[in-house]
């Protein structure tokens, strides 16, 4: 497999972080998205939005995060991770469009803000991180991982842009149990860190 990759994106980091706890061998290829790569025709034509991203498994290729978590888990029978049994699949389903919906426009867009410059109002999307990151530390009071009793992708599609909300200037210290969670999640066999910047609350002196 290859994976269209970029050190600095959340999504593309949830894919890698997938593959590497599946324990699936996979071959990194960074995307010069400074210089445009990723508009290139010939990367056009593995993702039309121009996004990363992009798995190619043989003729197969598969573009968006979660989709390719979807089909690492189908390919491999990991239903561990991502379970047939249709009300666990729902409960996973559930946190997977968190993960597009609230992460996205909260943590992941407070982020885009300080590390890329995107044009979004800080204080809202700030806002908006803080109201998901108290439902998930509502929700983590009780059980040691967000979907099921064990890790599934919905934890994985959490995680990046949660570990890397402090660069764009939201605290995780008042959120004790997510802590906890992305510690349980790093402490995981093939876990791979996400790259960090000194953006936001992470700024050097």
């Amino acid at each position: 497999m290859k994976l269209h990759y970029f050190s600095l994106s959340g999504h593309a980091h949830r894919a890698h972080l997938f593959l590497s706890l599946l324990g699936i061998d996979h071959e990194v290829i960074n995307v010069d998205l400074a210089n445009g790569a990723h508009k290139s025709p010939e990367f056009l034509k593995l993702n039309p939005f121009g996004q990363v991203p992009v798995l190619e498994d043989g003729d197969v290729v598969i573009a968006d995060s979660i989709a390719i978590m979807v089909y690492a888990a189908k390919k491999t029978g990991a239903t561990e991770w991502l379970p047939e049994d249709p009300e666990d699949a729902a409960k996973v389903q559930q946190w997977l469009s968190v993960a597009a919906g609230q992460i996205a426009y909260g943590p992941c867009a407070a982020r885009l803000l300080t590390v890329f410059g995107a044009p979004f109002d800080a204080d809202e999307v700030i806002t908006r991180a803080h109201v998901i990151l108290k439902l998930i530390e509502d929700r983590l009071a009780a059980h040691d991982w967000i979907a099921l009793a064990h890790p599934t992708v919905a934890d994985i599609a959490l995680y990046s842009y949660i570990a890397n909300a402090p660069e764009g200037n939201v605290d995780l210290s008042p959120y004790e149990n997510v802590r906890r969670w992305l510690a349980r999640i790093e402490a995981l066999p093939g876990f791979v860190p996400f790259e960090q910047t000194d953006a936001g609350l992470r700024v050097t002196s």
